[in-house]
């Protein structure tokens, strides 16, 4: 066997595949690669995974091959292993009874492919391919994936209508692929698009983040503000209020820090954007990252205006660096380094306009971005863990019970060595807690 029907997959990957595909031809079954691998190999795209769909059922599937895992063989589906790899494997089936707006209730085995292909989403992903090249593609998926076009297999309402998540993925792939949504599945995704609130706002999100991972997430946002999608989610997305001059640089940023940019676009406060992303269900690690980058922002624009106007004399406009650097520092003890360098790639992303700051607070918000790095460098020692004296070492030498005087002189012991006043030694930190306690 030659694997020169797949030049974008892994040879080994497809050489396994055709393996399983003649092991149930050679059985008397139909057998095909279907669905994204295909549409990928069409498109010049890397492949990562191979899904297959043959005439045979789920058990005469487990007979033939020795590794087989049931995964949802209720619907038909089992995994095959062969040669390390796996493969999901499908008997053609139609669907019907979608109850949930998400998945069938009911599914019946058939014997021919098209019948299968009519129950997919769209015609890009409707196409199937057989051991030695040869495709069945009865819903013209080759010619609309050469026009760029993303179109539904049949009626688009009636797609929407089993499964609401299908809008988002249209839109997903228009955006990643760079393609236009035909003119009636467009249509029809404007008709059904109350039916994404039966969808979990799991989906929704996994859906999105492919989106904003994709090299063009500016037009799918354009594409998801246009058609109204996510204000119809369980819980609202508000991406209607963003402003589109804040996202122009958001393909400079990684992944996750895309989101942050969504967030402060629509102008959320850290407060309503912690509540959105839980609702959202972000990780828990990723949710408290952009919530501290948003408080960030948030804390940083008013403590350096503060500085700012404290600065204007009629004698001098000189720029305070010291209290900047002071601020900074506070910032960084508060938020941590991670958070600092966040802020950071976003402040080179967003155009200074966004902010709305008079231009003198503006020239001190970019003093501190240019000597932030310097500064977080300098600032060894922004947790209270790291300084060499423990709250019992000044219990002790204090000689008087811990207290809410302990958590607070711990701060200042800390804030005074990240900001280079002391040395992070033992003995120095106990005289300047003598000193500070003897003061008040």
């Amino acid at each position: 066997m030659n694997t020169n029907t797949w030049q974008y997959a892994d040879q080994e990957m497809a050489l396994h595949g055709r393996e399983v595909i003649h092991t149930l031809t050679a059985a008397g079954h139909e057998a095909y690669w279907v669905g994204g691998c295909v549409r990928d190999e069409l498109l010049g795209r890397a492949i990562h995974d191979m899904d297959l769909t043959t005439s045979a059922e789920p058990e005469q599937v487990i007979a033939l091959f020795p590794h087989v895992i049931p995964t949802g063989i209720q619907h038909g589906t089992v995994t095959v292993m062969q040669g390390g790899h796996a493969f999901e494997v499908t008997t053609f089936r139609t669907e019907s009874g979608y109850a949930d707006h998400r998945r069938p209730t009911e599914v019946a085995f058939v014997k021919d492919i098209r019948e299968d292909l009519m129950r997919r989403d769209f015609t890009m992903n409707a196409i199937a391919m057989a051991e030695h090249g040869e495709r069945v593609d009865p819903f013209g998926g080759e010619a609309d994936l050469r026009a760029a076009l993303v179109r539904c297999v049949g009626r688009a309402e009636e797609r929407f209508e089993e499964d609401g998540l299908r809008m988002l993925r249209c839109i997903r792939f228009a955006s990643v692929f760079r393609f236009r949504v035909a003119f009636n599945t467009w249509k029809g995704m404007i008709r059904r698009r109350e039916g994404l609130r039966y969808i979990a706002m799991e989906r929704v999100r996994v859906e999105l983040e492919k989106m904003l991972a994709g090299p063009d997430p500016l037009r799918g946002l354009e594409m998801l503000g246009r058609s109204g999608l996510l204000g119809c989610t369980k819980v609202p997305v508000p991406w209607e209020q963003c402003e589109a001059q804040a996202l122009k640089g958001i393909v400079q940023l990684q992944e996750e820090l895309r989101w942050g940019l969504l967030l402060m676009s629509c102008r959320l406060t850290s407060e309503v954007a912690d509540e959105l992303l839980r609702a959202w269900t972000f990780s828990n690690a990723v949710r408290l990252r952009l919530v501290h980058l948003l408080e960030w922002e948030t804390e940083l624009i008013y403590s350096t205006s503060v500085i700012a106007g404290d600065s204007v004399t009629e004698e001098s406009d000189i720029i305070n660096d010291e209290a900047l650097r002071r601020s900074w520092i506070r910032l960084l003890i508060r938020l941590g380094k991670d958070t600092a360098s966040d802020w950071l790639d976003l402040y080179n992303t967003l155009p200074a306009s966004f902010r709305g700051l008079s231009p003198w607070v503006e020239k001190h918000v970019a003093k501190t971005a240019e000597l932030a790095s310097l500064w977080t460098k300098q600032a060894v020692v922004v947790r209270i863990k790291d300084l060499n004296i423990t709250g019992n070492e000044l219990v002790q030498a204090m000689n008087r019970p811990g207290g809410p005087w302990l958590g607070q002189m711990m701060e200042q012991l800390l804030q005074a060595v990240a900001c280079g006043d002391i040395p992070n030694e033992t003995e120095t930190l106990l005289q300047e807690a003598k000193r500070v306690m003897s003061s008040e």
